[in-house]
């Protein structure tokens, strides 16, 4: 059997991503990554003094950490064995071919008892977007294809910093709303931060103006406020520390000293031996 193809063109997005550069657009949601990562630094009762970021855009983030390494989220991540006490995987995740072996190459970065961040976009972002294309292409052409990125729930994140073999693991996420006026302007900040589409079955054929123009009829009648039209992006993060013996461990089962009705301060109730009430 022929091996899959990667679910990512790494060509193509590193395409997208210079033109973003180029474009010299409005990173928001870089901009959202990164207050996200801050905040959760400032309740860590701990300095950071060898810093790592990982990221699609290693020019945008040595600006917000210049006296970090910044490196590229290359399938194979140029960062030293043990050498950081924290590395902060930036936007990048979500393109991730292979994000098990990302993270656990975070995991091989660090000291004991360094801390991993990894904040990206989950599966409600663009739901509206999502949801418009794909009724208005039914209806155009009675299919779909392949033009949006897939994205992971959160339930299913969190097990990777388990399987990448984190401490401690933590996942929640924020979810933040923009709106726009035109479907057009909405597409415009997208490929302006990179995030359009570079799926390696994505269709090749040329996109017929209908279906934009569909898409956005649709988007209009179920997603707009105000006549204009309301965008979810869902900032995923992911917190674990390398594994290190000062780190507090779960109690061995049947080891706990107090009841649990004393602790709460009620009364036990008594079941019949039958297991009844």
């Amino acid at each position: 059997m022929a091996p899959q193809p990667p679910l990512i063109n790494r060509e193509t997005l590193d395409l997208h991503r210079r033109r973003a550069e180029r474009a010299e657009g409005d990173f928001f949601l870089h901009e959202e990554a990164r207050l996200e990562v801050q905040d959760r630094l400032d309740m860590v009762n701990k300095s950071f003094r060898d810093i790592a970021v990982v990221t699609g855009f290693p020019e945008l983030w040595k600006t917000w950490f210049p006296e970090a390494t910044v490196v590229e989220d290359t399938d194979t991540l140029a960062l030293p064995e043990g050498r950081f006490d924290l590395v902060i995987h930036a936007m990048a995740l979500h393109w991730a071919n292979d994000p098990v072996g990302q993270l656990i190459q975070c995991n091989r970065a660090l000291r004991p008892d360094g801390l991993m961040l990894a904040v990206f976009l989950g599966d409600e972002t663009l739901k509206e977007l999502r949801s418009s294309l794909a009724e208005a292409e039914i209806a155009l052409t009675d299919g779909l294809s392949p033009r949006v990125l897939p994205m992971g729930e959160i339930r299913d994140l969190g097990g990777l910093l388990q399987r990448a073999s984190f401490a401690l693991p933590v996942a929640d996420k924020v979810v933040r709303k923009a709106s726009y006026e035109t479907l057009n302007k909405l597409m415009r900040d997208l490929r302006n931060m990179g995030e359009t589409a570079a799926l390696t079955q994505g269709t090749r054929t040329f996109t017929p103006k209908s279906l934009f123009d569909l898409t956005e009829r649709i988007y209009r009648g179920n997603f707009a406020e105000d006549n204009r039209l309301i965008a979810t992006f869902d900032l995923v993060c992911l917190t674990g520390w390398a594994p290190d013996e000062s780190q507090p461990k779960p109690l061995r089962p049947g080891s706990a000293t107090t009841r649990l009705a004393d602790a709460l301060g009620t009364n036990e109730l008594k079941l019949p031996e039958n297991g009844h009430r």
